[in-house]
């Protein structure tokens, strides 16, 4: 179920990672991500933190897929405390997509993050 769950996670991931790269070249998708507040292409602050979330997106599926013993780029101790501080942050980050004022990101990115956050979880109780 583990890996499952990690292949799943690594999956949609690299989707947003493909997203956000297309946001940092800047595709007019604006209205689906930072609350949606421009329509078209982001101002050049957003498209720089775009391209540091594919980072932060590589170190996410890192984190899973060492956990769910798919890799083994992080030492255990590490792992073991990574998993479940990336588990917290997946779903807090749930409340603000929820709540956003763009119709876009909510209906799009929330359904996303409840995904990522459960194989997340999956990952870290079989771990």
């Amino acid at each position: 179920m583990a890996t499952a769950a990690a292949i799943v996670f690594t999956v949609l991931i690299a989707a947003l990672a493909v997203f956000q790269i297309a946001l940092a070249a800047g595709a007019p998708l604006g209205r689906l991500a930072f609350g949606g507040q421009h329509e078209g292409a982001l101002p050049t602050k957003l498209r720089v933190a775009s391209a540091l979330a594919v980072a932060v997106y590589a170190f996410m599926a890192i984190i899973v897929l060492d956990t769910a013993g798919l890799t083994d780029t992080l030492g255990d101790g590490f792992q073991g405390i990574a998993i479940w501080v990336l588990v917290a942050f997946l779903a807090l980050n749930t409340i603000p997509n929820a709540i956003s004022r763009s119709r876009g990101e909510r209906f799009t990115m929330t359904p996303v993050l409840i995904v990522l956050t459960a194989c997340a979880l999956v990952v870290a109780l079989q771990s």
